[in-house]
């Protein structure tokens, strides 16, 4: 069996065991075979993924562990801002944590910030008598527990935005298990926080202000998000069609005796199957229009059109692709009959899976923002999520 194969298998057994287990095996997994080093260079022992090839990878990962595939997102991210240039012997010592298969993730959001997307933050890292010490609170702390390391944002004592890398398990870290979102259940994206926690001057790195100059924007993040919704769907396309091929029973007004031969069924088995492979060719030619911005800032550094026209491409998929997917999930349980709204069928997890991750930025907003482009010629705003 494939690794993703045992990966699948082992979500498939959480479910059918009520769904109220995280996904161990899978971590264990990409650890053992450095699934997490994929995307660095050859040259710091990773596996050399080019751009889109690393998103087949994660939209074959998001198919088999929705839930695994959403708990490395600031991992990837990670990998990704390590290999930037300027690579120092700070980033150095991170990479090697890396290529050896273990996992550096991240906190960042607050629910204390009016704002979101921005640098602003209320944990704080300030110079004491005995050193540096991180004290706050972050939410949306996806991946957080189930890391080897975290790379946690704060102000300095000048208000300047700093990262700190500090071991998840270090004294002071408290992971709450309080995420009760409706879906993405297992990813632990609730609350972390960081009570007094010692920090060494060589676990900080610092941070540029300037989006699109020294600070990357977002699509690598954004699209992430989407190939994972890209992988749902290709399960509910897989199970759909399964639904129809095994159901014996039907209707009696139904127009065909078996339900693999009922025109209405196997039309809408078809339009889950498109929506499913439109996703996907979304989502990967995306992919081709965010290599060269990634490339780029690993030989010259951050190339502000290469990367706006990759965040452009990446609120284009989202907006593209939300209704469909949505509609595709809710479609499932037109061709399973009454028996598939049962818990056990588990049928509910994919449109609450897509639900959740679709509202992690409104799409509204992006669609606005794509209509002042297109219109207007307008700048991307300066954020996170573009």
């Amino acid at each position: 069996m494939t690794v993703f194969g045992e990966i699948a298998a082992d979500y498939r057994r959480r479910l059918n065991e009520g769904g109220n287990e995280p996904p161990g095996l899978g971590l264990k997994l990409v650890r053992e075979n450095r699934l997490g080093a994929v995307r660095l260079a050859a040259e710091y022992g990773g596996g050399d993924y080019t751009v889109p090839q690393f998103f087949e990878f994660l939209i074959s990962l998001a198919e088999a562990d929705p839930d695994l595939a959403h708990i490395l997102r600031v991992h990837f991210a990670n990998a990704e801002e390590l290999q930037r240039v300027p690579v120092t012997a700070a980033k150095h010592r991170w990479i090697s944590v890396i290529a050896e298969g273990r996992l550096i993730g991240g906190v960042s959001s607050e629910q204390t910030t009016r704002s979101v997307g921005g640098q602003s933050y209320d944990t704080k890292l300030t110079r004491e008598a005995g050193g540096l010490r991180l004290r706050g609170r972050k939410f949306y702390s996806t991946g957080a527990q189930f890391s080897d390391y975290l790379r946690v944002t704060a102000e300095n004592e000048d208000g300047a935005p700093v990262a700190a890398v500090v071991p998840a398990d270090r004294t002071g870290v408290v992971h709450l298990d309080d995420w009760d979102g409706v879906g993405q259940r297992h990813t632990g994206s609730g609350t972390t926080v960081f009570e007094d926690v010692a920090v060494s001057d060589d676990e900080v790195l610092t941070l540029g202000t300037n989006v699109g100059v020294d600070r990357a924007r977002g699509a690598l993040v954004q699209l992430y998000l989407h190939a994972i919704a890209a992988g749902i769907l290709r399960s509910v396309a897989s199970e759909a069609a399964t639904l129809v091929r095994e159901r014996h029973r039907t209707y009696t007004f139904a127009t065909a005796d078996a339900p693999a031969r009922d025109p209405q069924l196997l039309e809408i088995v078809g339009e889950i199957d498109a929506a499913a492979y439109a996703a996907e060719a979304v989502v990967l030619r995306a992919a081709t229009e965010l290599a060269p911005a990634l490339d780029a800032a690993r030989v010259n550094g951050i190339d502000a059109a290469l990367e706006a026209k990759a965040s452009i491409a990446a609120a284009r998929v989202k907006v593209a692709i939300e209704e469909p997917a949505l509609r595709a999930a809710s479609r499932i349980f037109d061709v399973g009959g009454a028996s598939s709204a049962r818990s056990t069928a588990h049928l509910d997890r994919h449109w609450r899976n897509l639900r959740t991750l679709f509202s992690h930025n409104p799409t509204v907003y992006k669609a606005r923002v794509l209509g002042d482009i297109a219109v207007n010629g307008a700048p991307l705003p300066d954020s996170g999520f573009f």
